[in-house]
């Protein structure tokens, strides 16, 4: 994470590394593969096995095997940490019936089978195999339906004109929140997804899906009305509140690559007229502590006010002592959706801190933008090469106190270091408004009466030496325990899994694990979709 701009990481990956990453460079760096037979058992799979895999895909789905050229950038997961799990072989699916034929060639030759969509972002690996990879980047459909006009309600929030439930939208598994954003905005149609423009909806989706319209129109999976999901036996069934109702229920926060590989997912859209207010503020690390209790305090009064969407962090980057300290820094961005009055009056506490400088440049930050200009500048990747992340989800109870947030950035500058200028730190992700509205048993996302989610998070280079992996890895614990004085929250974000997390069935679900484990049994009994923290391991 960037220090001074924390959650504005870069928007445009380094290029030129996909096809050059040998497994080598992080071998040493890789924990044990999320889904990995045993060796001898892609080795046993022969090559006319292969041959019958290729000859029964349509033209428009294709197998890569090591040594074809188009292997190397479909093999590479997002972090690099995990880029020495090689797949057997990759079937870059264009159909949902070529999903299907590959779930059942994979069954019959006794190898996993991980779908993969976006780039691979799951922070664990866990999109990675040594098995097949299903790569679903082809499956890029994107198709609206409107719907009739006394089935929709239409607000009005000061200029701002929403038309809620206008319509739906159906995109394919290999869609992106960068391929969804524009198509979207063109056409004044809105679903609420993440900012990260080379994440899957897929991943996002299934995990719950935070972004900077969630307390305005709720998770990415409160939007999700049907969804296409090839089983383990290869059989094909739609999703949704009239039909497998029980499987709807737990690819709505259940997380991905549980129960079935999902190839489409339709969502309820809105249509939305006006602009909204935008913010970007930013402090030295001096100001840590007031700005942090000042913003806690706005996200608490501001818990049911929908409109109003915040983040705020505190990263640094760099590799001496001195770049670390000067790079440190403070600051939180996000959105309104109403006038820039209210707006201000929100964020006056905030806006009085720091040195004249800071404030000056915090008040000016304040400003209306298009729909489209705020995706834009509210976007940003997850950390790029390698990294490592932990996440707590914070009540009302278990807010940060000064002495946590001092603590905090006192083990912030003891940060050590790297070549990746993502660097480290954590940010704030505020909830509330409509997504507290859903009860916690509605769907699989039980994380219904937060006030935050954390993500803490340290990065290094893909040509930093091993020892600054080791140190960044030692320090993300350490860091993550003077947040909270040796005692976290009890829950955790699913879709930033951490495999260091000792009682993650409890973290990332609460009370609704064992209604997804019973989910889990009837639609994919032998676990054929398993890695070290799948539903019923």
């Amino acid at each position: 994470m960037r220090a001074a701009t924390l959650i504005n990481r870069r928007n445009v990956l380094r290029a030129g590394t996909a096809g050059v990453l040998g497994a080598e460079m992080v071998a040493s760096q890789s924990p044990p593969a999320a889904a990995t037979p045993p060796p001898d058992v892609a080795e046993r799979v022969s090559q006319r096995d292969w041959e019958l895999l290729a000859q029964s895909l349509s033209s428009r789905s294709t197998l890569y095997r090591p040594g074809d050229s188009g292997y190397p950038p479909l093999a590479l997961p997002f972090n690099h940490r995990y880029a020495g799990i090689r797949p057997a072989g990759i079937v870059a699916c264009g159909t949902t019936r070529d999903v299907s034929t590959a779930v059942r060639w994979a069954r019959t030759v006794g190898l996993p089978a991980v779908p993969r969509t976006g780039l691979g972002h799951n922070y664990a690996g866990y999109s990675a195999t040594t098995g097949l990879l299903l790569n679903m980047a082809r499956m890029k459909s994107i198709d609206s339906t409107p719907v009739p006009g006394p089935r929709s309600r239409t607000r009005t929030y000061g200029r701002i004109k929403v038309v809620h439930d206008a319509g739906t939208v159906t995109v394919g598994a290999g869609v992106t929140n960068g391929d969804l954003h524009p198509l979207l905005e063109d056409r004044g149609m809105f679903v609420p997804t993440g900012r990260c423009p080379t994440v899957g909806v897929a991943g996002l989706v299934l995990g719950g899906g935070i972004g900077f319209s969630d307390k305005m129109f709720g998770l990415t999976c409160d939007r999700l009305v049907s969804t296409t999901v090839v089983l383990a036996d290869g059989d094909v069934v739609e999703a949704s509140q009239s039909s497998h109702s029980d499987l709807f229920w737990g690819c709505r926060g259940g997380a991905g690559n549980n129960f079935g590989v999902n190839t489409s997912f339709t969502f309820q859209y809105e249509q939305f007229q006006g602009d909204v207010g935008f913010y970007r503020l930013r402090w030295s690390l001096d100001s840590a502590l007031p700005v942090m209790a000042a913003a806690q305090r706005i996200a608490v009064d501001t818990l049911h006010n929908k409109r109003f969407h915040l983040r705020v962090g505190m990263g640094t980057h760099g590799l001496t002592r001195i770049e670390i300290r000067v790079n440190a820094g403070v600051n939180a961005i996000g959105q309104y959706y109403g006038d820039l009055d209210e707006l201000r009056e929100i964020l006056a506490p905030l806006l009085a801190i720091g040195t004249a400088e800071e404030r000056s440049a915090n008040n000016a930050s304040v400003r209306e933008v298009t729909p489209g200009e705020a995706s834009v500048l509210l976007s940003a990747t997850t950390p790029v090469q390698q990294f490592a992340a932990k996440s707590a989800v914070l009540t009302s109870r278990t807010l940060l106190t000064d002495d946590q947030v001092a603590a905090a950035a006192e083990q912030l500058l003891e940060w050590p270091g790297s070549n990746n200028e993502d660097g480290a730190g954590f940010a704030m992700f505020a909830l509330g408004g409509e997504i507290n509205q859903v009860p916690p048993d509605a769907t699989a996302f039980v994380h219904r009466n937060g006030v935050f989610i954390l993500a803490a998070e340290t990065s290094w280079a893909d040509y930093d030496p091993p020892r600054v992996a080791t140190a960044n890895l030692q320090w993300l614990p350490e860091f993550y325990h003077a947040l909270f004085g040796g005692t976290p929250p009890p829950h955790s974000y699913q879709n930033f899994p951490d495999p260091t997390l000792k009682d993650w069935r409890r973290a990332y679900y609460g009370a609704n694990y064992d209604r997804l484990v019973r989910v889990n049994r009837n639609y994919d009994p032998t676990n054929f979709f398993s890695y070290p923290q799948a539903i019923g391991t």
